[in-house]
């Protein structure tokens, strides 16, 4: 009997590696602070001129009962603006929903240090779409976290040549892992939490 349950248990957790070895949700703390997009992809090609070619830090805080704040900057006719999306923390580890239970985000940690997936579902214009975005604590593109990043979007079956570098741009206010090192200001386009482009 126990061999019996040592073997499902054994079997149980290997199936459970397999699925996704490398990704592991990330605890609220470690993703409290400001952030860069460094690389994004969606499952649907974004014309041009949708697609993000500057962007700026996004900041991340913490709501009561677990819930996240993500806070993003973008332009919009000449000027700043900015958009702050609540994600309410559900019963699985790293993963929130938003819009009223229409999004969902899944923020994954890397084996590389101080960079992290989102990762989102849900309806956009009434389609379905999956979005992925690899974030870091400074602007410097690390070439480990986007090869983790390309791997983690081919296993969800996002196409890689929809892969997007978009430039930094802007001030994020520093956090609490981040110092107040940023790219120069300047205008940018970014989409948001979600992938919906910013319009």
């Amino acid at each position: 009997m126990k061999v019996l349950f040592l073997t499902i248990t054994l079997g149980l957790i290997t199936a459970l590696q397999a699925q996704d070895p490398l990704f592991f949700p990330s605890e609220n703390e470690n993703i409290i602070g400001t952030w860069y997009v460094k690389a994004v992809v969606a499952d649907k090609d974004l014309p041009k001129e949708k697609r993000p070619k500057k962007v700026f830090p996004l900041t991340v805080t913490a709501l009561d009962g677990g819930d996240l704040e993500a806070m993003v900057t973008f332009m919009k006719g000449g000027q700043c603006h900015e958009k702050r999306v609540v994600m309410h923390q559900t019963e699985e580890p790293g993963r929130y929903s938003a819009h009223g239970g229409k999004r969902h985000v899944y923020i994954l940690d890397l084996p590389v240090k101080d960079h992290h997936i989102f990762y989102c579902e849900g309806q956009l214009g009434g389609k379905a779409i999956r979005m992925a975005k690899l974030v870091g604590i400074n602007p410097d593109m690390s070439l480990e976290a986007l090869e983790e990043f390309k791997k983690f979007t081919e296993r969800k079956g996002l196409p890689q040549d929809n892969i997007i570098m978009p430039v930094q741009t802007g001030q994020g206010a520093p956090g609490p892992h981040s110092s107040p090192r940023a790219t120069p200001p300047g205008p940018s386009v970014l989409q948001d939490m979600e992938g919906a482009p910013a319009s």
